[in-house]
């Protein structure tokens, strides 16, 4: 159930940069779920329009999710930013069709998604670039992945790989030398997928993607079954003292997102996770519009 908290989600943590602390928001990677009314995190009745107001109660970002499936619409980006209190800011997605489905006029469609983005101004944190799990590191795929954020040069963007053969020390000095943010990402271990890693490759922004540990689900190739996945407070714990308490000694900001979607999950896990940050926290902030 929500209850308004106050500065939801946003927790100040000690690093090592000049600024010398470390702004952390934690949210979930979309928020418009009809099973979360069916499992209780939206009050029964609540309608889509109503869920980001309700949402932002509980958090500080959200993944933007809905960018990936259809291109940016600065119409609808803009009556989102006006609708959104001063804490909730955004982290949006590439649209697939420059990532997965690699349309002949991807150059095009990054323009428009520039435009589309547009109202959003202060409010976007970052642009995700989502590659999937067969992109791996060829010479061809090295050049159009340099190409796409040429194209995307002036947004703060992050980048997830899949495939683990971008694991390597010269990705992350040309993603450093771009200012480009790695995205760390807690998924099953699998051979041939991305390892979690507490790699910081742009010191103004770490960004963690949390998929959940169903070994079975991913196997099955099955979305649904995939995300399906309840982390536990044991687990949660360890993930911060083993990464997070080490990467924010690298960071001026981070976004915490929890994709693990199916039944409500996310929702409940980030503020979990939120809950163990904010045991460590110096004092709530918010950051200026």
């Amino acid at each position: 159930m929500i209850k308004k908290e106050l500065n939801p989600g946003i927790h100040v943590l000690p690093s090592d940069n000049q600024l010398s602390e470390c702004t952390l928001m934690v949210g979930t990677s979309g928020y418009s779920y009809l099973e979360w009314v069916d499992s209780g995190f939206y009050p029964a009745g609540t309608k889509s329009a109503e869920m980001l107001g309700l949402y932002s109660r509980c958090f500080s970002a959200v993944e933007l999710n809905y960018t990936w499936y259809q291109m940016a619409r600065a119409e609808a980006l803009a009556r989102m930013a006006a609708a959104a209190p001063p804490h909730l800011f955004f982290a949006a997605k590439l649209t697939r069709t420059m990532t997965h489905e690699r349309a002949e006029d991807w150059q095009q469609q990054v323009r428009l998604y520039r435009q589309g983005i547009a109202p959003l101004k202060k409010k976007l944190m970052v642009v995700l670039v989502q590659l999937p799990p067969d992109f791996d590191r060829t010479i061809t795929n090295r050049c159009f992945l340099a190409e796409l954020l040429d194209c995307l040069h002036g947004l703060p963007v992050a980048v997830e790989f899949r495939h683990a053969s971008w694991a390597v020390d010269g990705v992350f000095a040309e993603l450093e030398r771009r200012r480009v943010t790695l995205v760390t990402v807690d998924e099953p271990t699998l051979p041939g997928l991305f390892p979690c890693l507490d790699v910081i490759t742009n010191s103004e922004l770490l960004y963690v993607r949390f998929h959940g540990r169903n070994l079975q689900g991913w196997r099955s190739g099955n979305m649904q079954k995939k995300f399906d996945y309840d982390y536990s407070e044991v687990e949660l714990q360890q993930w911060y003292e083993r990464y997070l308490s080490k990467m924010v000694h690298k960071a001026n900001r981070g976004m915490l997102f929890f994709n693990n979607h199916v039944r409500a999950q996310a929702p409940r896990n980030a503020r979990l996770l939120a809950s163990i940050v904010g045991k460590t926290k110096i004092h709530h902030t918010t950051l200026s519009t």
